[in-house]
Protein backbone atom coordinates (compact mmCIF):
# COMPACT_ATOMS: atom_id res chain seq x y z
CA UNK A 1 0.00 0.00 0.00
CA UNK A 2 2.78 2.63 0.87
CA UNK A 3 4.25 1.79 -2.35
CA UNK A 4 0.85 2.93 -4.29
CA UNK A 5 0.78 6.36 -2.35
CA UNK A 6 3.03 8.25 -4.29
CA UNK A 7 1.59 7.18 -7.67
CA UNK A 8 -1.61 7.16 -6.45
CA UNK A 9 -0.88 11.19 -5.11
CA UNK A 10 0.82 12.15 -8.40
CA UNK A 11 -2.70 10.79 -10.93
CA UNK A 12 -4.91 12.58 -8.10
CA UNK A 13 -2.74 15.59 -9.37
CA UNK A 14 -2.71 15.22 -12.40
CA UNK A 15 -6.64 14.74 -12.61
CA UNK A 16 -7.34 17.57 -10.29
CA UNK A 17 -5.41 19.91 -13.44
CA UNK A 18 -8.07 17.93 -15.77
CA UNK A 19 -10.72 19.25 -13.51
CA UNK A 20 -9.18 22.56 -13.01
CA UNK A 21 -7.90 23.48 -17.02
CA UNK A 22 -11.15 21.60 -18.56
CA UNK A 23 -13.84 23.72 -16.76
CA UNK A 24 -11.94 26.88 -17.05
CA UNK A 25 -14.50 26.97 -20.13
CA UNK A 26 -17.37 28.06 -18.57
CA UNK A 27 -15.85 30.99 -17.35
CA UNK A 28 -14.28 31.57 -20.63
CA UNK A 29 -17.20 31.42 -22.83
CA UNK A 30 -19.81 34.17 -21.24
CA UNK A 31 -16.16 36.10 -20.35
CA UNK A 32 -15.30 35.63 -24.38
CA UNK A 33 -18.75 36.25 -25.80
CA UNK A 34 -18.18 39.89 -24.20
CA UNK A 35 -14.88 40.82 -25.07
CA UNK A 36 -14.79 39.33 -28.34
CA UNK A 37 -18.44 40.24 -29.10
CA UNK A 38 -19.76 37.21 -29.98
CA UNK A 39 -23.11 35.15 -30.38
CA UNK A 40 -23.70 32.66 -28.92
CA UNK A 41 -22.54 29.74 -32.16
CA UNK A 42 -19.03 31.49 -32.17
CA UNK A 43 -19.00 31.54 -28.24
CA UNK A 44 -19.46 27.63 -28.12
CA UNK A 45 -15.90 27.61 -30.43
CA UNK A 46 -14.25 27.56 -26.81
CA UNK A 47 -15.79 24.18 -25.69
CA UNK A 48 -15.57 22.89 -29.55
CA UNK A 49 -11.55 24.06 -29.92
CA UNK A 50 -10.61 22.59 -26.12
CA UNK A 51 -12.44 18.79 -26.71
CA UNK A 52 -12.22 18.33 -30.87
CA UNK A 53 -8.36 18.25 -29.70
CA UNK A 54 -9.33 14.99 -28.22
CA UNK A 55 -10.86 13.45 -31.30
CA UNK A 56 -7.70 14.85 -32.98
CA UNK A 57 -5.27 13.61 -30.69
CA UNK A 58 -6.08 10.67 -28.95
CA UNK A 59 -4.52 8.00 -31.40
CA UNK A 60 -1.28 9.85 -31.86
CA UNK A 61 -1.44 10.54 -27.87
CA UNK A 62 -1.61 6.33 -27.74
CA UNK A 63 1.17 5.86 -30.08
CA UNK A 64 3.29 8.27 -28.38
CA UNK A 65 2.90 6.62 -24.93
CA UNK A 66 4.13 3.32 -26.64
CA UNK A 67 7.21 5.06 -27.23
CA UNK A 68 7.86 7.34 -24.60
CA UNK A 69 6.00 5.56 -21.14
CA UNK A 70 3.78 6.59 -19.02
CA UNK A 71 5.80 8.79 -16.86
CA UNK A 72 7.83 11.17 -20.08
CA UNK A 73 4.74 11.08 -21.83
CA UNK A 74 2.89 12.73 -18.61
CA UNK A 75 5.14 14.89 -18.57
CA UNK A 76 5.18 16.17 -22.11
CA UNK A 77 1.49 16.62 -22.19
CA UNK A 78 1.52 19.10 -19.36
CA UNK A 79 4.86 21.15 -21.26
CA UNK A 80 2.09 20.72 -24.11
CA UNK A 81 -0.49 22.36 -21.58
CA UNK A 82 1.65 25.02 -20.56
CA UNK A 83 2.66 26.02 -23.83
CA UNK A 84 -1.21 26.59 -24.59
CA UNK A 85 -1.70 28.78 -21.45
CA UNK A 86 0.89 30.79 -22.99
CA UNK A 87 -0.58 31.54 -25.55
CA UNK A 88 -3.53 33.20 -23.86
CA UNK A 89 -1.06 35.93 -23.23
CA UNK A 90 -1.06 37.32 -27.02
CA UNK A 91 -4.17 36.42 -27.37
CA UNK A 92 -5.46 38.97 -24.68
CA UNK A 93 -3.14 41.66 -25.61
CA UNK A 94 -3.99 41.56 -29.37
CA UNK A 95 -7.78 40.56 -28.41
CA UNK A 96 -7.83 37.76 -30.90
CA UNK A 97 -10.47 35.24 -30.40
CA UNK A 98 -8.48 32.94 -33.18
CA UNK A 99 -5.30 33.03 -30.61
CA UNK A 100 -7.52 32.16 -27.73
CA UNK A 101 -9.22 29.11 -29.68
CA UNK A 102 -5.72 27.82 -30.59
CA UNK A 103 -4.81 27.91 -27.11
CA UNK A 104 -7.85 26.24 -25.97
CA UNK A 105 -6.90 23.69 -28.95
CA UNK A 106 -2.85 23.51 -27.44
CA UNK A 107 -4.07 22.80 -24.05
CA UNK A 108 -6.69 20.09 -25.42
CA UNK A 109 -3.90 18.52 -27.33
CA UNK A 110 -1.78 17.88 -23.63
CA UNK A 111 -4.48 16.87 -21.61
CA UNK A 112 -5.84 14.01 -24.21
CA UNK A 113 -1.92 12.63 -23.98
CA UNK A 114 -2.72 12.66 -20.11
CA UNK A 115 -6.02 11.55 -20.41
CA UNK A 116 -4.77 8.74 -22.44
CA UNK A 117 -2.37 7.76 -20.09
CA UNK A 118 -4.00 8.61 -16.33
CA UNK A 119 -7.54 6.37 -17.18
CA UNK A 120 -5.96 2.90 -18.12
CA UNK A 121 -3.27 3.94 -15.57
CA UNK A 122 -5.24 4.08 -12.48
CA UNK A 123 -7.59 1.53 -13.30
CA UNK A 124 -4.60 -0.74 -13.75
CA UNK A 125 -2.19 0.65 -10.59
CA UNK A 126 -3.51 -2.11 -7.83
CA UNK A 127 -5.70 -4.67 -7.82
CA UNK A 128 -8.80 -4.86 -10.35
CA UNK A 129 -11.14 -5.49 -7.58
CA UNK A 130 -10.65 -1.60 -6.11
CA UNK A 131 -10.19 -0.03 -9.42
CA UNK A 132 -13.46 1.67 -9.10
CA UNK A 133 -12.53 3.06 -5.79
CA UNK A 134 -9.85 4.56 -7.14
CA UNK A 135 -11.29 5.85 -10.41
CA UNK A 136 -13.90 7.45 -8.17
CA UNK A 137 -11.02 9.43 -5.72
CA UNK A 138 -9.60 10.64 -9.15
CA UNK A 139 -13.14 11.65 -9.75
CA UNK A 140 -13.56 13.56 -6.61
CA UNK A 141 -10.31 15.14 -6.88
CA UNK A 142 -11.21 16.08 -11.12
CA UNK A 143 -14.80 17.40 -9.24
CA UNK A 144 -13.14 19.66 -6.65
CA UNK A 145 -10.79 21.27 -8.99
CA UNK A 146 -13.89 21.97 -11.46
CA UNK A 147 -15.45 23.53 -8.43
CA UNK A 148 -12.80 26.04 -7.97
CA UNK A 149 -11.51 26.83 -11.29
CA UNK A 150 -14.75 28.78 -12.19
CA UNK A 151 -14.93 30.30 -9.02
CA UNK A 152 -11.05 31.87 -8.63
CA UNK A 153 -10.80 32.62 -12.71
CA UNK A 154 -14.89 34.19 -12.69
CA UNK A 155 -13.73 36.61 -9.71
CA UNK A 156 -11.14 37.69 -12.50
CA UNK A 157 -12.48 38.06 -15.74
CA UNK A 158 -16.51 38.44 -15.13
CA UNK A 159 -15.92 40.81 -12.03
CA UNK A 160 -18.30 44.06 -12.86
CA UNK A 161 -19.21 42.24 -16.19
CA UNK A 162 -22.71 43.08 -16.11
CA UNK A 163 -22.17 46.82 -15.93
CA UNK A 164 -19.58 46.68 -18.81
CA UNK A 165 -22.00 44.90 -21.24
CA UNK A 166 -24.47 47.45 -20.46
CA UNK A 167 -21.94 50.60 -20.78
CA UNK A 168 -21.09 49.02 -24.39
CA UNK A 169 -24.02 50.07 -25.69
CA UNK A 170 -23.74 53.53 -25.02
CA UNK A 171 -19.81 54.33 -26.00
CA UNK A 172 -18.68 55.44 -28.99
CA UNK A 173 -16.30 52.70 -31.31
CA UNK A 174 -12.82 53.98 -29.81
CA UNK A 175 -13.77 53.52 -26.57
CA UNK A 176 -15.65 50.89 -27.01
CA UNK A 177 -12.43 49.26 -28.04
CA UNK A 178 -10.47 50.46 -25.17
CA UNK A 179 -12.76 48.71 -22.38
CA UNK A 180 -12.94 45.63 -24.66
CA UNK A 181 -9.37 45.87 -24.21
CA UNK A 182 -9.11 45.86 -20.69
CA UNK A 183 -11.22 43.18 -20.25
CA UNK A 184 -9.32 41.05 -22.86
CA UNK A 185 -6.43 41.82 -20.65
CA UNK A 186 -7.39 39.94 -17.16
CA UNK A 187 -6.59 36.50 -18.41
CA UNK A 188 -3.12 37.37 -18.55
CA UNK A 189 -2.13 37.40 -14.73
CA UNK A 190 -4.39 34.05 -13.85
CA UNK A 191 -2.70 32.47 -17.45
CA UNK A 192 0.99 33.30 -16.95
CA UNK A 193 0.12 31.75 -12.95
CA UNK A 194 -1.38 29.06 -14.70
CA UNK A 195 1.39 27.99 -17.24
CA UNK A 196 4.01 28.09 -14.61
CA UNK A 197 2.46 26.05 -12.64
CA UNK A 198 1.96 23.37 -14.79
CA UNK A 199 6.12 23.76 -16.17
CA UNK A 200 6.73 22.68 -12.21
CA UNK A 201 4.07 19.85 -12.15
CA UNK A 202 5.67 18.23 -15.54
CA UNK A 203 9.09 18.76 -13.73
CA UNK A 204 7.95 16.84 -10.65
CA UNK A 205 6.36 13.98 -12.50
CA UNK A 206 9.49 13.68 -14.87
CA UNK A 207 11.55 13.58 -12.03
CA UNK A 208 9.49 11.27 -9.77
CA UNK A 209 9.49 7.95 -9.01
CA UNK A 210 6.18 6.80 -10.67
CA UNK A 211 6.27 3.48 -11.93
CA UNK A 212 5.87 2.18 -15.30
CA UNK A 213 3.09 -0.33 -15.87
CA UNK A 214 3.39 -2.91 -18.38
CA UNK A 215 0.23 -4.11 -19.05
CA UNK A 216 -0.75 -7.57 -20.55
CA UNK A 217 -4.34 -9.16 -21.77
CA UNK A 218 -5.99 -10.73 -17.81
CA UNK A 219 -4.46 -7.40 -16.06
CA UNK A 220 -6.30 -4.37 -18.10
CA UNK A 221 -9.38 -6.62 -17.86
CA UNK A 222 -9.92 -8.73 -15.45
CA UNK A 223 -11.77 -11.45 -17.52
CA UNK A 224 -10.48 -13.67 -20.46
CA UNK A 225 -10.71 -12.03 -23.18
CA UNK A 226 -12.31 -12.65 -26.80
CA UNK A 227 -9.12 -14.19 -28.26
CA UNK A 228 -11.10 -15.72 -31.34
CA UNK A 229 -11.66 -11.74 -32.69
CA UNK A 230 -9.21 -10.49 -34.90
CA UNK A 231 -10.24 -7.08 -35.74
CA UNK A 232 -12.19 -3.83 -32.86
CA UNK A 233 -14.78 -3.67 -35.44
CA UNK A 234 -15.90 -7.15 -34.07
CA UNK A 235 -16.56 -5.89 -30.48
CA UNK A 236 -19.81 -4.20 -30.92
CA UNK A 237 -20.15 -3.38 -27.11
CA UNK A 238 -16.85 -1.30 -27.69
CA UNK A 239 -18.45 0.67 -30.29
CA UNK A 240 -21.69 1.25 -28.96
CA UNK A 241 -19.25 2.27 -25.57
CA UNK A 242 -17.67 4.89 -27.79
CA UNK A 243 -20.89 6.46 -29.09
CA UNK A 244 -21.98 6.56 -25.88
CA UNK A 245 -19.40 8.10 -24.15
CA UNK A 246 -19.20 10.62 -27.44
CA UNK A 247 -22.99 11.76 -26.19
CA UNK A 248 -22.55 11.43 -22.38
CA UNK A 249 -19.35 13.83 -22.51
CA UNK A 250 -21.34 16.08 -24.77
CA UNK A 251 -24.22 16.43 -22.36
CA UNK A 252 -21.57 16.96 -19.15
CA UNK A 253 -19.84 19.63 -21.45
CA UNK A 254 -23.41 21.69 -21.82
CA UNK A 255 -24.57 20.89 -18.36
CA UNK A 256 -21.47 22.60 -17.14
CA UNK A 257 -20.64 25.04 -20.08
CA UNK A 258 -24.06 26.29 -20.78
CA UNK A 259 -25.53 27.36 -17.25
CA UNK A 260 -23.79 30.78 -16.49
CA UNK A 261 -25.08 32.06 -19.99
CA UNK A 262 -28.56 30.13 -19.44
CA UNK A 263 -28.48 31.74 -16.28
CA UNK A 264 -27.72 35.53 -17.77
CA UNK A 265 -31.14 34.55 -20.05
CA UNK A 266 -33.19 34.27 -17.66
CA UNK A 267 -32.69 37.13 -16.16
CA UNK A 268 -30.17 36.73 -13.32
CA UNK A 269 -27.05 38.57 -13.30
CA UNK A 270 -23.72 37.81 -14.65
CA UNK A 271 -22.33 38.43 -10.97
CA UNK A 272 -24.56 35.55 -9.68
CA UNK A 273 -24.54 32.87 -12.40
CA UNK A 274 -20.94 33.00 -12.76
CA UNK A 275 -21.36 30.14 -9.46
CA UNK A 276 -23.45 28.08 -11.45
CA UNK A 277 -20.91 25.82 -13.23
CA UNK A 278 -19.40 25.28 -9.59
CA UNK A 279 -23.04 24.31 -8.57
CA UNK A 280 -22.94 21.79 -11.48
CA UNK A 281 -19.71 20.27 -10.43
CA UNK A 282 -20.57 20.29 -6.57
CA UNK A 283 -23.97 17.86 -7.38
CA UNK A 284 -21.45 16.02 -9.81
CA UNK A 285 -19.38 15.97 -6.89
CA UNK A 286 -22.06 14.23 -4.78
CA UNK A 287 -22.35 11.61 -7.01
CA UNK A 288 -18.65 10.50 -6.80
CA UNK A 289 -19.45 10.19 -3.11
CA UNK A 290 -22.97 8.12 -3.61
CA UNK A 291 -20.43 5.85 -6.31
CA UNK A 292 -18.07 5.10 -3.87
CA UNK A 293 -20.42 4.01 -1.28
CA UNK A 294 -22.59 2.06 -3.24
CA UNK A 295 -20.53 0.48 -6.27
CA UNK A 296 -20.53 -2.19 -6.31
CA UNK A 297 -21.34 -3.41 -3.36
CA UNK A 298 -25.24 -2.27 -3.20
CA UNK A 299 -25.22 -1.20 -7.21
CA UNK A 300 -23.58 -2.64 -10.70
CA UNK A 301 -22.81 -0.60 -12.94
CA UNK A 302 -25.13 -0.94 -15.28
CA UNK A 303 -28.06 -0.67 -12.59
CA UNK A 304 -25.85 2.39 -11.99
CA UNK A 305 -26.01 3.44 -15.69
CA UNK A 306 -29.92 3.17 -15.96
CA UNK A 307 -30.51 5.03 -12.70
CA UNK A 308 -28.20 8.18 -14.37
CA UNK A 309 -29.98 7.93 -17.68
CA UNK A 310 -33.49 8.32 -15.81
CA UNK A 311 -32.51 10.88 -13.31
CA UNK A 312 -30.91 12.86 -16.59
CA UNK A 313 -34.50 12.62 -18.37
CA UNK A 314 -35.88 13.55 -15.79
CA UNK A 315 -33.80 16.83 -14.47
CA UNK A 316 -34.49 17.96 -18.23
CA UNK A 317 -38.07 17.78 -18.89
CA UNK A 318 -38.29 19.56 -15.13
CA UNK A 319 -35.79 22.47 -16.59
CA UNK A 320 -37.97 22.94 -19.75
CA UNK A 321 -40.87 22.93 -17.46
CA UNK A 322 -39.73 25.93 -15.72
CA UNK A 323 -38.42 29.32 -15.50
CA UNK A 324 -35.82 31.18 -13.44
CA UNK A 325 -33.62 30.11 -11.27
CA UNK A 326 -35.45 27.08 -10.59
CA UNK A 327 -34.89 26.05 -14.02
CA UNK A 328 -31.54 26.78 -13.58
CA UNK A 329 -31.00 24.48 -10.80
CA UNK A 330 -32.54 21.30 -12.47
CA UNK A 331 -29.61 21.87 -15.32
CA UNK A 332 -27.35 22.21 -12.19
CA UNK A 333 -28.46 18.85 -11.00
CA UNK A 334 -27.58 17.05 -13.87
CA UNK A 335 -24.02 16.85 -12.44
CA UNK A 336 -25.44 14.80 -10.15
CA UNK A 337 -26.98 12.46 -12.90
CA UNK A 338 -23.70 12.54 -15.18
CA UNK A 339 -21.38 11.57 -12.15
CA UNK A 340 -21.25 8.20 -12.52
CA UNK A 341 -21.42 7.70 -16.47
CA UNK A 342 -17.83 7.97 -17.22
CA UNK A 343 -17.02 4.95 -14.22
CA UNK A 344 -19.39 3.05 -15.67
CA UNK A 345 -19.46 3.26 -19.84
CA UNK A 346 -15.57 3.02 -19.26
CA UNK A 347 -15.49 -0.36 -17.91
CA UNK A 348 -18.37 -1.91 -19.65
CA UNK A 349 -16.62 -0.95 -23.04
CA UNK A 350 -13.73 -2.40 -22.78
CA UNK A 351 -14.81 -5.37 -21.28
CA UNK A 352 -12.68 -8.40 -22.93
CA UNK A 353 -11.22 -6.53 -25.23
CA UNK A 354 -7.82 -8.32 -24.87
CA UNK A 355 -5.25 -7.31 -26.83
CA UNK A 356 -7.56 -4.59 -28.46
CA UNK A 357 -7.56 -2.79 -25.19
CA UNK A 358 -5.15 0.06 -26.08
CA UNK A 359 -6.59 0.31 -28.90
CA UNK A 360 -10.22 0.35 -27.55
CA UNK A 361 -8.90 3.06 -25.00
CA UNK A 362 -7.68 5.34 -27.77
CA UNK A 363 -11.50 5.18 -29.35
CA UNK A 364 -13.11 6.14 -25.68
CA UNK A 365 -10.39 9.01 -25.32
CA UNK A 366 -11.23 10.23 -29.02
CA UNK A 367 -15.02 10.16 -27.67
CA UNK A 368 -14.39 12.92 -25.59
CA UNK A 369 -15.07 14.75 -29.13
CA UNK A 370 -18.48 14.91 -27.94
CA UNK A 371 -17.68 17.42 -25.62
CA UNK A 372 -16.86 19.77 -29.18
CA UNK A 373 -19.64 18.90 -31.29
CA UNK A 374 -22.84 18.78 -28.94
CA UNK A 375 -21.90 22.71 -27.03
CA UNK A 376 -21.40 23.83 -30.63
CA UNK A 377 -25.10 22.45 -31.44
CA UNK A 378 -26.65 24.23 -28.46
CA UNK A 379 -24.96 27.09 -29.18
CA UNK A 380 -26.85 27.02 -32.78
CA UNK A 381 -30.28 25.67 -31.33
CA UNK A 382 -29.81 28.58 -28.95
CA UNK A 383 -29.38 31.31 -31.87
CA UNK A 384 -32.45 29.77 -33.67
CA UNK A 385 -34.68 29.25 -30.50
CA UNK A 386 -34.02 30.08 -26.87
CA UNK A 387 -30.89 29.01 -24.39
CA UNK A 388 -33.98 26.90 -22.68
CA UNK A 389 -35.36 25.36 -25.81
CA UNK A 390 -31.73 24.21 -26.92
CA UNK A 391 -31.99 21.55 -23.64
CA UNK A 392 -34.00 19.16 -26.16
CA UNK A 393 -30.86 18.31 -27.48
CA UNK A 394 -29.50 16.38 -24.55
CA UNK A 395 -33.54 14.35 -24.69
CA UNK A 396 -32.27 11.72 -27.33
CA UNK A 397 -28.39 11.60 -25.71
CA UNK A 398 -29.66 10.42 -22.43
CA UNK A 399 -32.25 7.79 -23.85
CA UNK A 400 -28.98 6.26 -26.11
CA UNK A 401 -27.32 6.23 -22.39
CA UNK A 402 -30.09 4.17 -21.40
CA UNK A 403 -30.01 1.68 -23.99
CA UNK A 404 -26.55 1.06 -23.19
CA UNK A 405 -26.88 0.56 -19.94
CA UNK A 406 -30.44 -1.66 -20.60
CA UNK A 407 -29.05 -3.54 -24.15
CA UNK A 408 -26.06 -2.17 -25.37
CA UNK A 409 -23.32 -2.79 -23.64
CA UNK A 410 -24.00 -6.69 -23.66
CA UNK A 411 -24.04 -6.47 -28.03
CA UNK A 412 -22.23 -8.95 -29.18
CA UNK A 413 -20.90 -10.60 -26.25
CA UNK A 414 -21.81 -14.60 -24.80
CA UNK A 415 -24.92 -14.13 -23.14
CA UNK A 416 -23.00 -15.58 -19.68
CA UNK A 417 -19.78 -13.28 -20.18
CA UNK A 418 -19.06 -11.81 -17.16
CA UNK A 419 -18.75 -7.70 -16.36
CA UNK A 420 -15.73 -6.81 -14.88
CA UNK A 421 -15.65 -6.91 -10.85
CA UNK A 422 -15.29 -2.99 -10.70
Amino acid sequence: MKRLNQPITIIGALFFVFGFVTWLGSVLIPYLKIACQLNNLSSYLVAFSFYISYAVMAVPAGRLLQKTGYKKGMALGLLIMAAGSTLFIPAALSRSYQVFLAGLFVQGTGLAILQTAANPYITILGPMESAARRISIMGICNGIAGIIAPLIIGSVTLKDADAIRESLTHLSSPEKIVVLDQLAHRVILPYGIIAVALFLLAAWVFSSSLPEIHTDETEQNGTAPLASRDSIFQYPHLLLGVLTLFLYVGVEVIAGDTIINYGSSQGIRLSAARFFTSCTLGSMLIGYLIGIILIPKYLSQPAALKISAGLGLTLVFAALSTTGLVSVAFIALLGLANSLMWPSIWPLAINGLGRFTALGSSLLIVAIGGGAILPLLYGWLADISTPQHAYWLVVPCYCCVGYYAIYGHKTGLPSKYPIIPL
